[in-house]
Parts: C-alpha cells; sequence; structure tokens
C-alpha cells in the first residue's frame, strides 16, 4: 500500500540535516549594542531594571569596548546621561556632550567599531520630551532645528551613522540637510521610522533618565494599534533621505517588520527593546526559562520577520552563545 502523504521529518533526522535546510541564520554582525555613557569618573551602574546592562562613565568605557570588540560585535549605539540639563538640551549638540566625548574615545581606540549616535533630546531636556516645549505641548518644526543640529555636532565628533529617534515630523528631511550642508554627505541617517508609543521603554528610561516630567508621548510615537500608519512613516522617512528602516519595538511588532521588509529596499533594524530585554532576564533569573533558548529564539524570530540588524541588550551575550562559550 502505498502511503501518499508528505514526510517533512526526512529533513529533520539530525542536527547536520537541520542546518543544511535552515532558512534562516543568526550571526554576530547581525547586532548592535546600545552603550549608556554617564559623566563622572569611577562609575559602573548596573541599571537596577536591567540586569546586566551598565551605566557607564568614560574611564570605564574602554574595558567595555575592549569586551564588546573581543566578542566579534561591529557596531554601537550611544545614549548619554548627562549630568545638567535643561529646556532646549544643550548637551545634546554640545562639542563637549557626553555622546560627543564617547564618540571621539571609541574612534581613538577602535577606529573600525562602527559608532551610532542615538540623535534625540529627550536624555537632556529638563522636562524630559524629545523636543522644545512651550505652554505645555511639543513643538515640531523649533525642535528640527535643534535636532539637525545635533547630528551635525555628533558627525563632526565622528559618528559614523546618525540614528535620530525623536519622531517629529520631517526630522530626516531637517538632518539630511543639515548633514549635507556641514560636509557631511556621507554620513547614513539610521531613522527611528516606525516607533511605537510603547508600554515596553520603561527599564530604558531608567537606565538613560529620560522619563517625561509631564504627560506622554503619545502626540508624537506611534498608537500601538496602527499598521498603515507605519507604512506611512517609513515611505515619508525614505522619501527624505533616510538610508535605514528602524521598527521600535520589535517582538510585538513583528508583523510591521514584515510589512516595512516587503515595502521597503533600505535595511530594516528591529530595535529588541529594553521591556523585552527586563522580561527575559526577570524570568531568567528566577530559574522559570532556559535564557540561551529563550533569546536565540526571539532574536532568530526578528531575522525571520525581515530584519537585516537587531538593536539588543542581549548581544554580548547572544554574541558568546553563537560563538560556543
Amino acid at each position: 500500500m502505498t502511503n501518499h502523504f508528505a514526510r517533512h521529518r526526512r529533513l529533520r533526522q539530525s542536527a547536520n540535516m537541520r542546518a543544511l535546510v535552515r532558512e534562516t541564520t543568526l550571526s554576530v554582525n547581525d547586532f548592535i549594542y546600545p552603550l549608556f555613557i554617564t559623566e563622572g569618573n569611577g562609575v559602573r551602574n548596573e541599571v537596577s531594571s536591567m540586569p546586566g546592562v551598565f551605566q557607564l562613565s568614560m574611564d570605564n568605557l574602554k574595558e567595555e569596548l575592549d569586551e564588546i570588540v573581543g566578542l566579534g560585535i561591529k557596531s554601537v549605539i550611544l545614549f548619554g546621561v548627562p549630568d545638567e540639563k535643561d529646556a532646549v538640551g544643550t548637551g545634546a549638540y554640545h562639542n563637549h556632550g557626553i555622546v560627543q566625548q564617547a564618540t571621539r574615545f571609541i574612534k581613538g581606540q577602535y577606529p573600525d567599531l562602527l559608532v551610532i549616535a542615538d540623535t534625540c533630546l529627550c536624555e537632556y531636556t529638563d522636562h524630559g520630551h524629545c523636543g522644545v516645549v512651550e505652554g505645555g505641548k511639543v513643538l515640531n518644526d523649533p525642535s528640527l532645528d535643534l535636532l539637525a543640529k545635533t547630528a551635525v555636532s555628533q558627525a563632526e565628533a565622528g559618528a559614523d551613522i546618525i540614528a535620530p529617534s525623536n519622531m517629529m515630523d520631517g526630522f530626516v528631511a531637517a538632518i539630511r540637510q543639515g548633514l549635507d550642508a556641514a560636509g557631511y554627505t556621507e554620513v547614513p541617517i539610521m531613522s527611528y521610522a516606525v516607533k511605537y508609543s510603547s508600554a515596553f521603554y520603561g527599564p530604558f528610561r531608567d537606565a538613560a533618565d529620560s522619563t517625561p516630567q509631564f504627560g506622554d508621548r503619545k502626540t508624537y510615537q506611534m498608537d500601538p494599534a496602527n499598521r498603515r500608519e507605519a507604512m506611512r512613516e517609513a515611505a515619508a522617512d525614505i522619501e527624505q533621505g533616510a538610508d535605514f528602516l528602524i521598527v521600535k519595538p520589535a517582538l510585538s511588532y513583528l508583523d510591521i517588520i514584515r510589512k516595512v521588509r516587503n515595502e521597503f529596499d533600505a535595511p530594516v533594524v528591529a530595535y529588541n527593546v529594553s521591556g523585552e530585554y527586563s522580561m527575559v532576564k526577570a524570568a531568567a533569573l528566577n530559574g522559570w526559562i532556559d535564557e540561551k533558548a529563550i533569546v536565540l529564539e526571539k532574536l532568530i524570530s526578528m531575522k525571520r520577520a525581515g530584519a537585516d540588524l537587531i538593536m539588543t541588550y542581549h548581544a554580548k551575550d547572544a554574541a558568546r552563545w553563537l560563538s560556543g562559550q
């Protein structure tokens, strides 16, 4: 008697067979590792809600860089944690701002390590919003001038990629114009093109000290219920000159990553955000899950959805696991 059904298990019989037909791969080259740089000396503060993630002062940065480069990670994104803040986020675009200092230091130590500068004002404003505030409202157009000024300052310091995360309308156009006018035509923009107003950002705000002092960011970050709007945002950024498209968060928005991948040819970056990281860490510390298995499965799901790159706090652990450590 002939059995007329497909035998899919033929291609699952051994580890080598499964590797032979594997459709999606994960590599250390896929990872971008976030760093939180703070002022002062001797600072290595573990973020209470993000075990294994630290605020680092400049004098502790070299040791961290040695580990990152030693693991084969090719790129980092810098977030500044300044001592002083003001209404217009002066520290974001000051030539001696903490991100600018860290960029110059990193490029001096490891010239080939790609430095991505997060371009926003929220860590530097005393109100915690991503732009100029007047009468309790975040003003779009006046904020663009400061964001362009920040991007130029970061490029002058040696940043390889500018990553604006503010979600002001027209921010890519303003930054592209500012960079080009200053002679930085070759510096690409990695736009936070699709950034949702998400509950998954809480631990990041602990790390970057960037919690809004009033209201929320729902007037400029996207409604989690919307999918078509994501395509409008991404299309606008491509038209204005974005070279990469970030989708943030990643895990609850894999459908959006796939949609962006299908619609646009630019490299797509999944930002595996702080809340996604912290939930896994908390469960692992309680012995409830196999951390290695969960993390690698989570990261491969982002690649399978269409991400070319993954910005993740798991990068160092994942690099070790992928290398067999």
